[in-house]
Order: C-alpha cells, then structure tokens, then sequence
C-alpha cells in the first residue's frame, strides 16, 4: 500500500497531514454547573483503580496480556501516557518510554518499543506499544502498511521503521504466524486537546479511512485527548475540573468528529510532564482512561475467541 501518514525529504508522496505548532491559549472557560461525567477523586478510588488494573486478566486463558496501540500525531502524548501510568505504579514519576518536544514535528520515537507495566515489581497483563508518531514535512512518517503489520502481530519487537522498507518476509525477526499474544487488542488514538482546532482538514478523512482497515481486523478502538490542562484555567488548576470545563467537552467533541467516533469512547488525561512528584487527581483520571482501555481490548479477546 503506499498509503503513508509522512514523507522523508524530497519524496513525491505529499503528507497527509499538516501538524500545527501552535497550541490554543489557555483561558478562562465558562464551566458545567455539573459534572457531564461522574467522577469520584478521592484516596479510595485510586486504590481501587490500581487494583482494578493490577488484577485485570484477559479474559481468554491462551491470551497472557492485553496488547494496546497508541498512535497520533507527534507530541501528543503517546509515550508521555506510558510514562505517567507506570509512574504511578512505581510512586513517583519517571520516563520509561523516551519522550520527545511537542512542539517539534519529527517523531521522538522511531521504533516499535512494548513496555510491560509493573505493579509491586510483578508485571501486570498489559503491554502498551510505542511506535512512530505521525510526521510532518521532513519528518518521516508511519506507512499504513507497517501500521497494520504492527496490529496483525508481524513486526518484531525493536524494529526500526522506514518508509523505504516496509516490513515483509524478508524483515528480520518478521513474525510470519502471530498468536493473539503478538497481536494488538485495543488501538488508542492519542490527540492533543490543545490543537484538536487547528488540525489540517485532511485529518478527519485519513484517520476515518484508518479506522475503517483497523474494524476489518476486529480491533476496537478508544481515543484519548491529552493536554486538557493546557486549555482552560480551571483545569490547569485543578484537574477535578475537566468535566466541568466547556472548553474540554467542546474539544472532544471536536476530536470525536475528526476520529468519527462517538464522544463515549473518548476519555481525557492530563499527562505528567514537568511534575517530580504524583497528584492523586492526575492519577485517577489517567487509571480511569486506562481501565477503559483495557475494557474494549477484551472484548476484542472475546470477540476473536468466539
């Protein structure tokens, strides 16, 4: 397929997309009387979160861990959610997943790299994938292809990605009969609640044609909108607010019409970035996002036992 998300220097392909650097200014945004989604903050429901996750199973004996995929653009916080969530099962915050500027347009990441999130040093049933973010300019993107292998089991764990040589046969280490172990159950789109505005009109076209290749394989998929402290003072302050925030339900309603996916499989995080220690808050709203997850990765291991 020459179907590609970027191009490398002087390629005839044209890019799909046009990444803006700019971000939305914070504000002051008029604020929800009430919660548009319930909420609960406290100490016990962040235990309970984190035991919820540590325990989760796949629920099919022959699948040992739930494989999850983030794709987005660059910078929007792919490898920054992988990072905050085995932050929080560490206790304090660290950068497992190399994480790159988001305002540069080029993809930090180059590989497919799978982290294996640990609770109380015990790795628990799920593995998130990092790969390529979507590129711009010069930058080189993924090609839908290698997308797909990806999600069908093919690509050996540390391969590097290249536009001029898409994973085959011939690949090193090329999975020619994945398990549903190598497979990918749950793809999650990942887009910047401070650009979801200023994205190019292409956008909503090529990650609805994705959408579409990916349902053929029976993989569901969620997205996440990141960033949402970054749009609204209130949450900037306090992220308890972001249900609350006009500013955040109307960008992911936005977002739900650039994916064409229904704004319930959507959920919002706040990634940490600049922080050196955990906010109990951030931490239940990205457990949250991660229980969604890996609610709809296994009904993609039920939906492929049956």
């Amino acid at each position: 397929m020459s179907f590609t998300f970027g191009t490398s220097n002087g390629s005839s392909t044209a890019s799909l997309f046009h990444i803006p650097q700019n971000h939305v200014p914070l504000t002051a945004s008029p604020m929800l009387e009430k919660e548009w989604r319930n909420m609960e903050w406290s100490e016990e429901e962040r235990e309970k979160l984190m035991a919820c996750v540590s325990s989760f199973k796949p629920m099919k004996e022959s699948v040992s861990q739930a494989r999850v995929l983030l794709i987005g653009p660059v910078g929007a916080g792919k490898s920054s959610f992988i990072s905050s969530i085995q932050s929080i099962f560490f206790g304090r915050v660290i950068n497992c997943a190399m994480v790159g500027s988001s305002s540069s347009s080029c993809s930090f990441t180059k590989k497919l790299h799978s982290f294996c999130i640990r609770g109380s040093g015990e790795a628990m049933s799920v593995v998130m994938c990092d790969i390529m973010g979507i590129g711009d300019g010069e930058c080189i993107g993924l090609t839908l292809h290698d997308m797909l292998s990806v999600i069908k089991g093919h690509v050996p764990e540390g391969h590097k990605f290249s536009p001029d040589q898409p994973v085959g046969a011939d690949t090193e280490g090329f999975i020619s009969n994945p398990s549903m172990n190598d497979k990918v159950h749950c793809v999650v789109f990942v887009v910047d609640c401070s650009k979801v505005n200023s994205y190019d009109k292409s956008f909503s076209a090529t990650f609805e044609q994705l959408r579409e290749y990916i349902s053929h394989l029976g993989v569901h998929q969620v997205a996440l909108v990141t960033h949402v402290d970054q749009v609204c003072e209130a949450t900037g302050r306090d992220i308890t607010q972001v249900y609350r925030s006009k500013s955040v339900q109307q960008a992911m309603t936005k977002a739900g019409e650039l994916l064409g996916m229904p704004t319930s499989y959507i959920v919002p995080v706040k990634n940490y970035c600049s922080e050196l220690n955990l906010e109990q808050s951030t931490d239940v709203l990205l457990l949250k996002a991660l229980d969604h997850i890996l609610q709809y990765a296994n009904l993609c291991v039920l939906d492929k036992g049956n």
